[in-house]
């Protein structure tokens, strides 16, 4: 059947930031499974460094309003509403990622003409990622976004998890659950250092990531372990880099370092040449650098505050409780591992990656719950209907949405 979709994200210009990736490879896959596909962002910055999908149509629209404090930062653009307002009865869905910025209200405006709108929060649902900035979200939700919310169709979670986050906000939406997609790397040898062996955390240097929890765990183990080093790597968000290197130096801890983004071949070499990967985020909705560090062959732990449990099942790394005690006694296990050992860890999540992850599987599952919205029929496995028997009411459920009324 014939089906056309716009995906609808603010901009993919930073491509340190996750849904830079992940939705014009979604996109991709999608026009392989034969969709008309095309993606509209905003053009915050300069043309984007690669063009992650060469083969869909790019909408970049001028922004408004640039030169006005606040206002600017809520990523407004005329042009962007205009287009979709105008060419809504000839779209099927519109697939707008992420809340909290005007491109994400825009689609709501395309739902009198017959478009069906789909919603991927991106983890902007979660308990942490609400507590930050609440005043601000409780606004913007009450002025805007609780409207456009209302036009939804359809909600995506990348996990069962995500999907308890948005129940918990009191959305009663369908959902379809599916991951992200991953990009497996070319066979090939993959050679880690040896001397420093090192244990690699990379993405956004945020307070929500944990990342002094990581470097509190590290410490303690510099004495067992004193040919370790700790990379972290990313763009450094609310000063926080600085803090790090700061905690670093005050529990002497000089090979942990901090550095700027990396990205293409510089990223890939990074997860390869690690022994470990580690992410102690408090909250995540998927967490893409885990699958990639395994796509790379790289073992990974993981706090429980990304839906990674397949870590312990799948033999391939380790999912933990938060807190620093958690995380170092899982690290001192890996590291106390022989490289062939972390080497047969690391294989196994490649392998993982592959049968599991694929963008083509990804894009289907998707695909299949569009066509469901659109035309009806049997409800296909991978949505998650709303059961009040199950949650109790609306107004129970909306726990997560208390927490930016809180404060």
């Amino acid at each position: 059947m014939s089906l056309s979709v716009v995906h609808v994200v603010a901009s993919v210009d930073d491509e340190a930031a996750g849904p830079s990736i992940s939705v014009p490879r979604l996109a991709e896959a999608q026009k392989r499974e034969g969709v008309s596909v095309e993606l509209s962002t905003v053009a915050t910055s300069a043309p984007p460094a690669i063009n992650l999908a060469p083969s869909v149509e790019h909408r970049r629209h001028k922004p408004s309003f640039s030169s006005v404090p606040v206002f600017c930062r809520l990523v407004p653009s005329k042009a962007m509403r205009r287009d979709l307002t105008m060419r809504a009865a000839s779209i099927d869905v519109a697939h707008t990622h992420g809340l909290w910025l005007l491109p994400n209200i825009y689609p709501s405006c395309m739902a009198d003409s017959g478009t069906r709108i789909v919603l991927s929060p991106r983890g902007m649902l979660g308990a942490e990622a609400l507590a930050f900035s609440r005043k601000k979200k409780r606004i913007f939700h009450a002025l805007l976004q609780k409207r456009a919310l209302e036009k939804v169709s359809l909600l995506h979670a990348t996990s069962e998890a995500e999907a308890g986050d948005i129940r918990a906000f009191g959305l009663t939406a369908p959902i379809v659950i599916a991951p992200n997609g991953i990009d497996i790397p070319c066979d090939g040898t993959i050679i880690r250092k040896t001397e420093p062996r090192t244990i690699l955390s990379l993405g956004r240097i945020h307070p929500k990531k944990g990342l002094d929890r990581l470097i509190h765990a590290f410490a303690g183990l510099k004495q067992d372990y004193p040919n370790w080093r700790l990379r972290i790597i990313g763009p450094s968000e609310l000063g926080h880099g600085p803090v790090l290197q700061r905690l670093a130096g005050e529990l002497g801890c000089s090979a942990v370092s901090i550095e700027p983004p990396v990205f293409g071949d510089e990223k890939l070499a990074a997860y390869q040449e690690a022994s470990i990967f580690a992410l102690p985020t408090r909250h995540e909705n998927f967490a893409m650098t885990v699958a990639e560090a395994l796509a790379a062959g790289t073992p990974v732990i993981s706090t429980k505050g990304a839906p990674w449990a397949g870590l312990n099942t799948a033999g391939c790394g380790l999912w933990v409780d938060h807190g620093p005690e958690p995380m170092r006694a899982a690290l001192s296990s890996l590291m106390a591992l022989s490289d062939e050992e972390r080497a047969q860890m690391g294989a196994r999540g490649r392998a993982w990656m592959a049968s599991d992850f694929s963008w083509g599987g990804v894009a289907q599952t998707i695909v299949r719950a569009y066509e469901w919205i659109k035309d009806g029929g049997e409800t296909p496995e991978s949505i998650r209907l709303y059961q009040p028997e199950a949650g109790g009411s609306l107004q129970s459920l909306a726990t997560n949405r208390e927490i930016m009324r809180s404060g």
